[in-house]
């Protein structure tokens, strides 16, 4: 969430940071503000009372050696009137921190100057583009019938022991999503990532350090019994790694991998768009995710997108990266940037990875702190990336690569598979 003190220093810029989101911000700063000035007054009274009740203290035990009874008396009660008066000082303390925190949880992060201004996806800016487009007949299926072709991913078995957006993966099918989620796996290790495998539920305190609560809670599957929630993304649980932690700035950058499966229930996801494998509440994903020095956070956000471009490269896909707008960009982000591949039989681009810089706004909830060579602690930064999650690369995988003989499989992804063509 926003420091307190970014919003006490220039409150006006915030508000003019968070509309570009779209945000209206002006009525939260407000009331922020107005506790923060309740708090520091309620402190303010609440010393001079600490102060008082020690200096009357030390006059009961001389009042008591010079046999002053009734003094030490009468003073004691003093005492303990403002002992009460303290007490209510401290709730009314305790009560401005929690309207601020609570307050504060519903306000998105402000975005980094470079996102551009726009409120959905037709305003986002292509960065650059890359790779071939294939050139298929007008005969090309989609990938949901190449499945059915091929028996390699049955969406209806998926349908009768869960529901919708929960495929089966058969044969050759199972053999590809094992074998990617292995190529990602291997490539982000030789990149310098830690390999980790996290936790596929979480509780609440992991939710909300991320930002997926509150603001996701909907869109979560949540077990009633244990109060646990099924994790969106291996985000979560790595990022919460570092929850409450002091790191030695020595030890940055941290690079953690993992792969997971990610849970969505994507309420309201219907019609052609989502078909097939384009929206699931089930998938794949191998994520990358960075600890960082603020001064050192946005080199680390150009390495991981050029990183990910690799991947997609290397998977001999055609590919863009766009720089989200401000009416595009997540709750928690300062700025993403979404990598897109091309899926030739549906003749749509298919967003495949999403690469964050969340600045000090994760690290705030997290209190994940770095302590610096002087010895000042301060915030750290957090970024996190796809790399890759696998549903959508799957669809552009054996679209664009449909043959007559069958579907051929990329050079980089033979050693993993054991074939090279699905027939």
């Amino acid at each position: 969430m926003l420091t307190l003190a970014a919003i006490k220093e220039n409150p006006e810029e915030i508000i003019r940071k968070l509309a570009k989101k779209h945000f209206d911000g002006r009525d939260a700063i407000a009331k922020v503000l107005e506790l923060d000035k309740k708090r520091r007054s309620s402190q303010v009274e609440l010393d001079s009372r600490l102060s008082e009740i020690k200096t009357l203290s030390s006059q009961i035990g001389k009042f008591m050696k010079e046999g002053a009874q009734d003094k030490a008396e009468e003073t004691k009660e003093k005492v303990a009137a403002i002992k009460e008066t303290t007490k209510k000082l401290e709730e009314a303390m305790s009560a401005a921190e929690a309207g601020i925190t609570e307050i504060l949880l519903s306000v998105p992060n402000t975005p980094y100057d470079g996102v551009p201004e726009g409120y959905t996806a037709e305003d986002n800016v292509v960065e650059r583009m890359g790779g071939n487009m294939p050139n298929l007949p007008e005969s090309a299926l989609p990938h949901w019938e190449l499945a059915r072709k091929y028996d390699i991913i049955d969406f209806e078995l998926g349908v009768k022991i869960t529901g919708a957006g929960f495929p089966v993966y058969k044969g050759k099918g199972a053999r590809l999503q094992r074998a990617l989620i292995s190529f990602f796996l291997d490539s982000a290790r030789n990149a310098g990532y830690l390999e980790v495998q996290p936790p596929y539920v979480v509780n609440a305190a992991s939710g909300y350090g991320t930002g997926q609560l509150p603001d996701k809670e909907g869109q979560m599957y949540y077990c009633n019994e244990d109060e646990l929630y099924l994790i969106p993304t291996a985000e979560v649980p790595v990022t919460n790694l570092y929850r409450d932690v002091i790191i030695d700035e020595s030890q940055l950058p941290i690079r953690n991998t993992a792969y997971s499966a990610c849970f969505r229930r994507e309420a309201g996801s219907y019609g052609k768009d989502v078909r097939g494998l384009n929206r699931l509440h089930q998938f794949d994903k191998v994520e990358i995710v960075q600890i960082q020095h603020p001064d050192r956070s946005y080199d680390s956000l150009k390495e991981m997108v050029a990183y990910v471009q690799t991947l997609v490269e290397r998977l001999e896909l055609p590919w863009r990266i766009l720089r989200l707008c401000g009416g595009d960009m997540g709750f928690t982000s300062a700025i993403t940037f979404d990598f897109e591949v091309f899926s030739a039989a549906q003749k749509r681009w298919l967003e495949v990875s999403s690469v964050s810089n969340f600045e000090s706004y994760q690290a705030n909830r997290l209190k994940c702190r770095i302590r610096g060579a002087d010895k000042k602690i301060f915030l750290a930064h957090t970024l996190n990336g796809s790399a890759l999650a696998l549903p959508r690369i799957v669809a552009a995988l054996l679209e664009n690569n449909q043959t007559p003989e069958g579907i051929r499989i990329p050079k980089v992804l033979v050693p993993y598979t054991g074939f090279d063509v699905i027939d």
